[in-house]
């Protein structure tokens, strides 16, 4: 995984900015890649926790590193959301709606996702960042 490029979901982000985990995994990444989701999710909880204003300058100096790309959806996301989305109902293994928009970023840009979240296994072209 050194020198690879790495996506983070919400949960990776806020662990690694705590010191928690992912620390070696995102420092020694290429590119570090963020679904748009992330980010608002992130802001949504900055809004509603006693930390906004020092979470958001956090956030937007990581998001300012050449390193750091945020990802966006285009024609081929949406159509893969809605592969996906097929995908898991036929398995009976939904994910929630955020979760499937980050999981057709990464599969679609072929990127690692750091995440604690287990259902992300459940998405089979998914890879995972250990």
């Amino acid at each position: 995984m050194i020198g690879s490029n790495l996506a983070l979901d919400t949960n990776a982000y806020s662990d690694w900015q705590r010191g928690i985990r992912w620390q070696k995994i995102v420092s020694r990444a290429r590119l570090v890649f963020v679904p748009f989701v992330v980010i608002a999710e992130l802001r949504a909880g900055f809004a509603a926790g006693s930390k906004s204003r020092e979470n958001s300058r956090n956030l937007d100096a990581f998001l300012s590193s050449s390193s750091v790309s945020i990802l966006y959806p285009d024609d081929t996301t949406l159509t893969l959301y809605g592969k996906l989305f097929a995908e898991l109902r036929r398995q009976g293994t939904p994910i929630p709606s955020n979760d499937l928009w980050i999981a057709a970023l990464c599969t679609q840009h072929n990127l690692p996702l750091a995440t604690s979240d287990d259902h992300f296994s459940y998405v089979t072209l998914l890879i995972r960042a250990e």
